[in-house]
Formats: structure tokens, sequence, C-alpha cells
């Protein structure tokens, strides 16, 4: 029985892997794309960053057909899309086409970081739910580094190089869609949605033998809790101010650090301080390596150590890195291993703080009844910021104006602001419970908080 559900959980966590290839496997494709169709900075920009167009809406609007169809069905057309995005982008032949299948891979992105952790944590008994549900977040950044490897891989297939990259994420999209046939739907929705609690207690009892009866009863009460939602329009309301600007804040830092720059145009950034086409790729798999060796001692310390302390870690970590790959560009110190280590050292910075922090943080300062909302908002501004660093970084980067190190100037001024803010204004959220949390952040009130929607 604990096999069945190691292997389920494993198989909706693929999503995370198709996240991950999704999100990195550009990275390697793009210096060829613009050549091919001379695209201005401009337009190879909005060319690359129509997939975080897609994320965006799917972040959004992803959760809907997951409850009206079932997070099965909703997940098995994911691993569709991502299949038909692989192979539509990987043969277009003019950049229109190009972004359409881009955008439709980031639908898929989106609603996939929001299915499949909801199907695991559904699906998982309470004891071990936490550790199955990393499963996705470990899929997430060993997929960035499938995607980086298989780039240096097929670097030497010429011209056609690029589209060998995009096309090889239809393989594990297909394996997806093969191995979720034999994934059940998750109980939750059987109870909740098609009152069938007697498939649901099959499930349970493979899932969870030894809490069948505890699992009905507590499926039961969130579905009560969830009928008691608070509405939008109070979720706006001053009462819940402070949790907003906190979300706000730590996504829009998370982004300005520089992150998907480097995601994005990493064996870009590797060439530009100097390295050769093939040693740029192969930096670019160890900056993958790095991104999983330390986001895994991210989420190992996040209970141990705290989110306030892992993302003062993160800042110190980012100010350090960035500084001196801005001034590594500034006064021509490239070459060698000076760069591609700092960039290592960012990584490092990035995943051991806002990386392992920012979904947890999110979702402990907003109480039960607006948390939906609170987690849709720092999404939200998540993937739209990171839609613009990406749309922006390669005219910014080609432009003698201003430069690499202008660029990365500007990235560690910004986490230096987040170190203040981190100092001076976040809360520690390790220890305390939701009720402490809402009275510390102005949430709670003598009025009844909740009203029906």
């Amino acid at each position: 029985m604990k096999n069945r559900l190691l292997f389920w959980s494993i198989v909706i966590a693929l999503g995370g892997l198709l996240f991950g290839m999704d999100v990195a496997v550009i990275s390697g494709a793009e210096q060829q794309i613009q050549q091919i169709w001379k695209l201005s900075d401009v337009v190879h920009g909005q060319a690359l960053a129509a997939a975080l167009y897609g994320t965006i809406i799917g972040a959004l609007l992803g959760g809907i057909p997951a409850e009206k169809y079932g997070r099965k069905k909703v997940l098995l057309w994911i691993g569709i899309t991502f299949f038909i995005s692989s192979l539509g982008s990987a043969l277009a032949h003019d950049v229109v086409t190009f972004m359409l299948f881009r955008f439709l891979g980031g639908l898929g992105v989106g609603a996939s970081s929001v299915v499949a952790p909801m199907f695991i944590s559904e699906i998982a008994p309470a004891k071990s739910r936490g550790k199955l549900v990393a499963t996705f977040q470990f899929n997430i950044v060993f997929g960035i580094l499938l995607a980086y490897f298989s780039n240096f891989l097929l670097t030497s297939q010429g011209a056609d190089a690029w589209r060998w990259m995009l096309g090889v994420l239809a393989v594990p999209a297909a394996l997806f869609v093969v191995l979720l046939y034999f994934v059940p739907e998750s109980p939750r929705w059987l109870m909740v949605h098609k009152s069938d609690y007697v498939a649901a207690r099959k499930i349970l009892k493979i899932s969870d033998p030894e809490g069948v009866d505890d699992a009905i009863l507590a499926i039961q009460q969130e579905a009560k809790a969830e009928r008691e939602k608070t509405s939008l329009s109070a979720f706006c309301s001053k009462r819940y101010l402070k949790p907003i600007i906190m979300a706000v804040l730590v996504a829009m830092f998370n982004q300005l650090s520089g992150i998907n720059a480097i995601i994005y145009f990493a064996p870009r950034v590797f060439e530009m301080a100097g390295l050769g086409k093939s040693a740029a790729f192969l930096q670019s798999a160890g900056v993958g390596l790095v991104n999983m060796i330390f986001t895994m001692m991210g989420l190992w310390l996040i209970d141990r150590l705290g989110r306030r302390s892992l993302m003062l870690i993160g800042s110190v970590g980012y100010v350090l890195s960035l500084g001196a790959i801005a001034a590594a560009f500034h006064f021509h110190y490239l070459g060698g291993m000076v760069v591609p280590a700092l960039v290592f050292l960012f990584i490092a910075s990035h995943a051991i703080g806002q990386g392992a922090v920012i979904w947890v943080f999110i979702s402990e300062i907003f109480p039960n009844q607006v948390r939906s909302y609170g987690q849709s908002l720092g999404s939200s501004v998540h993937w739209v910021m990171a839609a613009v660093i990406t749309s922006i970084f390669p005219f910014f980067a080609n432009n003698p104006a201003i430069g690499p190190a202008k660029i990365f100037l500007f990235f560690m001024l910004m986490m230096t602001l987040q170190m203040l803010w981190v100092l001076l204004k976040m809360p520690e959220t390790k220890g305390v419970s939701l009720e402490e949390m809402e009275e510390k952040l102005g949430a709670k009130t003598t009025e009844p908080l909740t009203q029906p929607v």
C-alpha cells in the first residue's frame, strides 16, 4: 500500500518535472531562435516571455476546472498540453507560431503549479503529506537540471539543435499522460463534488489505511470551512492590508533578484563572461545542479532555522554575489571560473532563501478564510514580474549604454532593499499559530471573520 501511494505521488509530481523542464529548456534555444528569425531584442524578449504570460493565466484559472472536472482529468490535459506545446514550438517556422505554442506550454506550467500539489496533498495521509508534497518542488528543480543537461548534450546538433532541445520535453510529457491512467481521482474531490464516499473510502484504505475515518471527517470539515470562505471584497479590505503588502513584496523581491534572467539566459550570461559555447552550456548544467542541492537544503532547514533566518542568509548571499558579478563585468574581470562561481553562489543563495521560503511564508501569513486569495495574489505578482524581467532582459543586456554590469548592480540594490525589509519588517512565522499570526498582522477582529460567499 505504501508503495502504491509513493507511486501515485511520484507520478503526480512529474507535473513538477515538466514545469521545471519547460521553464529552463528555452535557455539553450533562445540565441539560435533570435538569430534564425532575426528578432530584435524587444521582440525576442516578448517571444521568450510568451510562456510566462500563459503561466500567469494558468496559475490564476487552473483551479477552476480542477474543481469542476476533477484533479486527474485536469492533470491529463496538462500533460497533453505540454506534449503539444513541446512539439509545436520545436516545429515552428515563424515567431508567431512559436509564441502561441510556448503560451500553451505556459498554461500547463501555471495550472500544474496549482493542481499537482493540491492533488498530492489530498491523496496523501496527514503524517507524510509535507514530505510527499515536497516531491513536487524537488521535481521542479530536477526538471531544471535535466533541461540544462539535455541542452548541453544537444548543442552538437547544429542549426536544428534548438528544435531538439524544445522537442525533448515531449518524451516526459507522454510518459506523464500514460502513467496518470494508473492513478486514482482525489478522494477529497470524489466526496465533496460527487458525494461518492464508497470510491473515496477505497482510495483512502490504500493511501491511509490506519486513518480512513479520521481522513473522511477531516475532509468534511474542510469542505464546510470552504463554504464559509470570506468574499473577495472582504479580502481587499483594510483588515488584510499587512499580509497583502507582505505577499506582494516577497513575490516582487523574488523576481527582482534576477533569478529568471539567470534561469532563462544562463548560457548567454556565461558567454558574455567570456566562456565558449560548449563551456557555457556545461556551466548552465552546473546552475541546475547547484539549484537542486541548495533547494533540498533549504527545505530541510526551513523548519529548523525558520523562514526569516533563511531569507536573511539568502539576502546576504544575493548582495555579495550580485555585487561581485556587477564588478566583474564592469572591470572586465572575465574568463575562467570567476563569473560561473559567482553565479553558483547567487543560485545557492536563492535556493536556500527565497526559493524555499516564498510559498510557505505566503501560505502562513493569511488566515484560513482568505488563504486561497492570498496565494493567488502572491502567485500572480510572482509570474507577472517573471514575465516583465524575461521580456526586457535581452534589450538591456545588449544595450551598450546599460549592459550586464548595470543590470546586476540593479539586482544587487533590490536585494539590499530585501535584506532591510527582512531585518526590519518581516515576521518569523515558524512555530506561530495561525490565530497568533492574525493578531500580529492586525487581521484578527472581534467581528466574525467569515461570511458565506
